[in-house]
């Protein structure tokens, strides 16, 4: 009898312990799995490009003095007609100038210095700031305003106030596409380096975009802009 009872025991024993090794193995190796599956590489894709500047403000700034301020008034207004007309004349749209209100200083009403001091007692200055799409155009009819000196117009030279901008709008029309050449240069990357590691190149396991960069080419041509981007991209590598 007990060897009756003794039999399936061992039976079930037997049955427990293969189980048990089974089991472990099944989760050994989905262990060694999992690793694997988590090996990664990290790699950045650039995409770069020139692209010609679609908006450009051009501010004009003029200055002129004298003692009688109505005449002054006078000359500035003169002087502003005088450049709205030469610029329509060389095909800039009325709707892309505009005109700021004059800013006008008395000398004599300063606290510093007095009478001896002021040869002209008022100065004042003046803006009229063009606005185009027209690029080419508008830096042509750059080069030729110098000819209004020749009629007692003093156009300012400061490079801060009158500086030009050169504006690039069309981001959004060339996004995707260097998106898309950013990725796969991240690609190229990541290939590259599961080869020389001896690995095969996965599924992507995270990305992501970098900002967009626009900005002058040089210093020497700003209505030219560099736009750039990266990508950081993370994929899965395996044996």
């Amino acid at each position: 009898m007990k060897t009756a009872y003794i039999r399936p025991a061992l039976i079930l024993a037997l049955g427990l312990v293969v189980g048990l090794g089974l089991l472990g193995y099944q989760l050994g190796s989905s262990a060694l799995s999992i690793k694997a599956y988590e090996r990664s590489v990290t790699v950045k894709g650039l995409s770069e490009r020139e692209m010609p500047a679609d908006v450009v403000i051009w501010p004009i700034r003029i200055v002129a003095a004298d003692n009688d301020l109505t005449a002054l008034y006078n000359k500035l207004e003169a002087d502003i007609q005088t450049i709205q007309t030469f610029l329509t004349r060389q095909g800039l749209a009325p709707g892309t100038i505009t005109v700021s209100p004059p800013t006008v200083v008395d000398k004599l009403a300063q606290q510093y210095g007095g009478a001896a001091d002021v040869p002209l007692r008022y100065s004042a200055t003046q803006s009229l700031t063009v606005y185009s799409y027209d690029v080419d155009e508008t830096r042509r009819i750059m080069g030729e305003i110098a000819t209004l000196g020749k009629q007692g117009i003093v156009i300012s030279q400061d490079d801060y106030r009158g500086a030009v901008q050169y504006l690039f709008l069309g981001l959004n029309d060339i996004k995707p596409a260097m998106v898309e050449e950013a990725t796969t240069n991240a690609r190229s990357v990541a290939q590259k380096f599961a080869e020389d590691s001896q690995s095969r190149l996965g599924k992507i396991k995270r990305a992501s975009q970098g900002q967009f960069s626009i900005n002058d080419r040089d210093a020497n041509t700003p209505y030219i802009k560099k736009i750039r981007v990266v990508s950081t991209v993370e994929y899965y590598l395996s044996d």
